[in-house]
């Protein structure tokens, strides 16, 4: 188990070691007991956590404000639009001055182009750890809770089929960051992952030279498909998701955020979407995944989410547990 953690920045779990990402899920296993328990976990006491968004969040900034006050701390939320970054504060000033006020920072900042580069440079004046609460590239505490859940359904990851799908959603552009985290982290746990997607949907080429050689090292897949039925057919875990073509085509940036697109191309594929037809072909004990929010009978069928193969409340609730793992480690660690 590696121990040393403290201070260090977590904006892509590809900066982590699979021995350390093990401790990560052991240190978030405990703390899972422990608040089932109704244990005391007062790992960060009177630490100061700063929670930095430009972006809409349920999941994420609530994890992670509930997880500091279960630590004993205190972590203060920050809506970007109400911040001097509005008004062209530069990020190496934001860094140094939280920094110098309290333990952490952690920032969700999602437009394409932008947000993995305003993190680094966070990173580069920041005197605390800088955690990602997502941004266009990586999403690496859903992808850490996701691990976790898989992790507890299947003991065994070695060859389990884990497709990760395109789905039709009419909500707005999504990141990449999710479909990117998950197919860079599953091979390295000898998991068979495939990517399943219509042409225009690619991923950015060097994400899949890295997949492979993740996979390549740690035994496990990648197999990248046009063909949906594929994907589905004897999976153990299939992960509908819609993701933007953000490396094809750029329309629907804006300053502020991905706007909701609406297009020929898009409409083409409404056809991509979980039903429950189709979790029928998979493994008799599939289970499905989202990250959440899940855009309803657009991406996946309500009695699919909703039925007995659905783990996707428990991969919500792990975001609790791996949040609170990650800043005990990177904030109260050795």
């Amino acid at each position: 188990m590696n121990t040393v953690f403290r201070g260090r920045h977590f904006i892509n779990l590809e900066d982590f070691t699979r021995e350390e990402i093990d401790t990560m899920l052991e240190v978030s296993m405990d703390l899972k007991r422990k608040f089932a328990m109704g244990e005391d976990t007062p790992y960060l006491t009177n630490k100061t956590g700063f929670l930095m968004f430009f972006e809409q969040s349920t999941r994420t900034r609530n994890s992670m404000e509930a997880g500091m006050a279960q630590l004993g701390g205190h972590a203060g939320f920050l809506d970007s639009s109400t911040m001097q970054v509005a008004h062209g504060e530069t990020a190496k000033d934001t860094a140094i001055i939280l920094s110098r006020f309290g333990h952490m920072i952690a920032c969700r900042y999602c437009n394409w182009g932008r947000g993995n580069a305003y993190l680094n440079e966070m990173a580069r004046w920041s005197s605390a750890p800088i955690m990602n609460l997502q941004c266009d590239l990586y999403h690496p505490f859903q992808g850490l809770a996701d691990l976790m859940t898989i992790k507890e359904k299947l003991p065994d990851l070695r060859r389990k089929k884990i497709s990760i799908i395109w789905a039709y959603a009419e909500s707005h552009k999504k990141p990449i960051s999710v479909p990117v985290t998950q197919v860079l982290l599953f091979p390295r746990y000898g998991m068979d992952v495939w990517l399943a997607y219509p042409k225009g949907w690619e991923l950015p080429e060097w994400v899949i030279e890295q997949a492979r050689a993740n996979a390549e090292k740690h035994g496990g897949t990648l197999t990248i498909t046009h063909d949906e039925a594929a994907a589905y057919k004897d999976a153990d875990i299939v992960i509908p998701k819609s993701w933007g073509n953000w490396v094809t085509d750029q329309t629907g940036a804006t300053e502020t955020g991905a706007s909701k697109v609406i297009d020929d191309a898009l409409i083409a594929n409404k056809s991509w979407k979980c039903t429950e037809a189709k979790m029928a072909t998979a493994s008799k004990d599939v289970m499905y995944m989202h990250a959440l929010p899940a855009d309803r009978n657009n991406e996946v069928e309500d009695s699919v989410i909703d039925g007995p193969h659905s783990i996707a409340y428990d991969a919500a609730e792990n975001r609790l547990h791996t949040a609170k793992a990650v800043m005990t480690l990177l904030v109260g660690g050795k």
